[in-house]
Formats: structure tokens, sequence, C-alpha cells
């Protein structure tokens, strides 16, 4: 059948049509669970009425998805070196479209966060086969770097969509359909995902999964993820908080130690690190994805709190932004291929951060939505969202076939990581000294990020 499906597809649209229902496959997975994370906002306040959540537990619709997500997903990433990627594609796929519909389905709170956690896994092995897959599909850098690109500006798609379709179909369907929305998606990328990729990676030599490594990582990433986002409520003097993080500490050491001396075939081997670009650009994502990655629910908050924006009208105000992200992941891949990952990189976080700038000033001066939200959030969204392009190239670039998938899961950690603490460092500046300095910090990882590829990043 995948022979079949292949051939309808070279006469439909040329030679490259294997190679673009591949990237297609991918964009798919990354659609799913991107959007995710901002569809589901929407519905918090209805889903408190309906099954009665407590102010307490409110959050952990979100966080439950989250914490299992950034969790589980070294983990996900070695799994698809270990059992194949297709294999470890339609298995997420699967997990996560199944686990969405029970969610939809729900009656009860504890239903709910269970369905969402098991959600938060199947995205955790979904996410870094999407981009292990491109990366062993598209070996030329040009054809890497637009493929990647492409991926990139679907990711950005969903997250700009999410809270306007969420909100549509709050008003027209009610807060189910906003979980049931995604699964003729997932289960069309699970038939295409068994008839078009390949049942067996070619050139990757299987290994065992590491166990206990990957309970480690799981753990130790879980706890310090977990202390992040309670302490925006709590604090970090709080002894959950403070519990929490040097729980996850220790086990990241042990982790470390178990990967660098105990483990015969390790989840996260040290090696992976002596590539310069990998390490480089990890650094540099980190930077970008903690002033990035926290800004819309930043400009959600400002919009609401500020100028009495509803939660509609807000998400729909992010849309320019979130159609800059789309053009500028677009461009990102012809401005790679031109000047090369590090100056790419470079070009695109100093835009990023100067769109910041602007939004600090112009929220200090309470300045019209035009030049606050409007003009700056176009010039930082698509600095930014351009950003990831170049840097993902070079968090890739190098690894062995049989480590892809590895080096996927290391980046979505990273970059996942990135963006809680990020939410929760900009959280509590709002608090403290207002949306302009928020805003300001942003500017300020944005300019370290292009400090740090300026230096760190091969030239």
């Amino acid at each position: 059948m995948s022979v079949y499906v292949t051939s309808v597809a070279r006469r439909a649209f040329g030679p490259g049509a294997p190679e673009r229902l591949v990237l297609i496959l991918a964009c798919i997975g990354s659609f799913c669970v991107i959007m995710d994370a901002t569809i589901v906002s929407v519905t918090l306040p209805t889903l408190r009425a309906d099954l009665g959540f407590t102010p307490a537990t409110l959050p952990w619709v979100v966080n439950a998805y989250t914490l299992t997500f950034a969790g589980c997903l070294l983990f996900g990433g070695r799994c698809a070196d270990v059992f194949g990627r297709r294999r470890i594609m339609v298995l997420g796929l699967g997990i996560f479209t199944v686990a969405r519909v029970c969610a939809g389905f729900a009656q009860s709170p504890g239903f709910l966060l269970t369905a969402r956690a098991v959600q938060g896994f199947g995205g955790a092995l979904l996410m870094p086969v999407t981009l292990s897959i491109l990366t062993a599909i598209f070996v030329q850098p040009a054809a890497r770097a637009r493929a990647l690109a492409t991926w990139s500006a679907v990711g950005a798609a969903g997250a700009a969509c999410g809270p306007v379709l969420g909100g549509l179909l709050m008003q027209l369907a009610g807060w189910r359909w906003v979980f049931f929305v995604i699964a003729p998606l997932g289960v069309a990328g699970m038939i295409g995902a068994r008839r078009v990729l390949p049942p067996h990676d070619a050139g990757c030599e299987r290994q065992r999964l590491d166990a206990v490594g990957a309970v480690l990582a799981t753990a130790g990433i879980s706890g310090v993820v977990l202390a992040i986002m309670r302490s925006a409520a709590a604090g970090w003097t709080d002894s959950t908080v403070l519990g929490a993080l040097l729980i996850g500490f220790v086990l990241m050491a042990i982790f470390a130690v178990h990967q660098a001396y105990w483990a015969a075939n390790p989840l996260l081997p040290p090696r992976i690190f002596r590539l310069r670009s990998v390490t480089s650009a990890n650094v540099v994502i980190f930077l970008l994805g903690a002033g990035f990655l926290g800004s819309p629910v930043l400009l959600s908050l400002y919009l609401q709190d500020v100028h009495g924006y509803s939660p509609l009208l807000a998400g729909a105000a992010y849309l320019p932004s979130g159609a800059a992200m789309i053009c500028g992941s677009r461009t990102a891949g012809w401005l790679t291929v031109r000047l090369g990952p590090r100056r790419a990189a470079m070009l695109c976080c100093a835009i990023g951060g100067a769109g910041f700038t602007c939004t600090a000033v112009s929220v200090a001066l309470d300045a019209s939505f035009v030049w606050a939200v409007l003009m700056s959030g176009v010039i930082f969204g698509f600095g930014t969202a351009a950003a990831f392009t170049p840097l993902t190239l070079g968090a890739t670039d190098g690894v062995p076939p049989e480590s892809n998938g590895l080096a996927a899961g290391v980046l979505n950690t990273v970059r996942q990581t990135s963006g809680a603490v990020g939410l929760a460092a900009l959280s509590a500046i709002a608090l403290s000294a207002g949306y302009p300095a928020a805003f300001a910090a942003c500017a300020i990882c944005l300019g370290v990020a292009y400090s740090v590829a300026s230096v760190l990043m091969p030239r």
C-alpha cells in the first residue's frame, strides 16, 4: 500500500512527493502538540463551572499536560532511536489522540486531569520523532533548512490559531469540542505514518533502552519543572517548591553520573555534547525560549488586566504576531541557507530583541494598541520564530543517524524547560515591577542569546 501511495503522490506532486508526504506527517504531529498549549487555556473558566474544579486544581488542566510532556521528552526522543521512528510516531499520535478524546468525555476533575497527563506523555513521544524524521530524511543542508522552516511555520500557525479556534468552539459547540477537534487530524496522521514511513530506520543500530536513566531523567526534569510551575503561585521560599527543586536537581546529578560511568547504553550519551554545534545551539535556544515562549501569556494578561479585553479578543489581538511568526519561520530557511546557522540566528535574535524593546517602551508610555501590541508584536514575532530554524539546524548538525531522536529530545526538552522558566520569571517580574519591566526582560534574554550565538556557535 505504501508503494501505491508513493506512486500516486509522485504522479500528483512530482518526484519529491515522498519527502513532501513525510514533511506533511511531521507537520501534523507538530501542529497537534503545539496548538494544544494555547487552545485549552480558553476552556478554564467553563471547566471550573461545569466539572467543579477548585481554584487550586484548575491550573492543573494545563499543568498536568505540561509536566508529563516536559518530563518525558528526553525519554520520547530516545525511544524513537531504539524502537524506530514509524512505530513511535504511530504510538505517540495514538496515545495523544485517544487521551484527548477521553478528556472531551470527562465528567469529573480527576478523570480530566488523568487524561491530560496521559496526553502529555503521548505528546512527549510524538514531538521529538517529528523532528527526528525530518533530520533523517532531509540530509542536504539546504533541503533540511527548508523542511525545518516549514515545520516551524506550521508550529507557529498552531500556536497562533489555538486561542481563536478555541474561543469559536467554546461559543458554537462547547468546551468538549475543544478536545475533540484534533481527533480527525490524529487519525489521519496515524494512517499516513503507517503507509508512508519505512518500517525500519536505515543505518541505525538498535540498542537497549536505558530504563534506569529514563526513570532518573523523567523524575528529575519533572521535579524541576514542577518547582518552576509552583513558584509562580507559592513563591520560591515555599517548602514544596524548594523540596521539588532539590529532589529534581539531586536526581539529575545522579542521572549525569549514571550516564557517564554506569550505563552500558546511556539514555543521553555525554559524547553528544562534544559537538560544538549541538551544545551552543541548545544554550541559545534556552535563552531564546526564556524570553519568547512566555510572551503570548504575558501579552494576553496585559491586554486583559490593563485594557479590559475579553479572553477571545485578547487571543484575536495576538493574530498579527502569529502571522508574523509564520512568515518568519518560512523566511528562516532562506536566511539560513544564505547566511549560515550562526549569522541567521544572530540576525533573528537581534530582530526579536528590537521588537521586545519596542513593546517595553510602548507599554511604559501607555501607547496605543497599534504601537504596544500590533507593530512591536509583528517585529518580535517575526524575529523570534525565525531564530528557531537555524538553531534547530545547529542542534541537530553532525549527529549520527542512530542519535537523531535523542538530539531532537534534548532540543525539545531545553525549549520546553526554558518556556516554563521564562513564564515563571516573567510572571514574577510583571507582578513585582510591572509589565514594562517584564517585556524589557524578554529583550534582555534575546540580547544575551545574540551574544552567545556570536561567540559559541561555529562559524
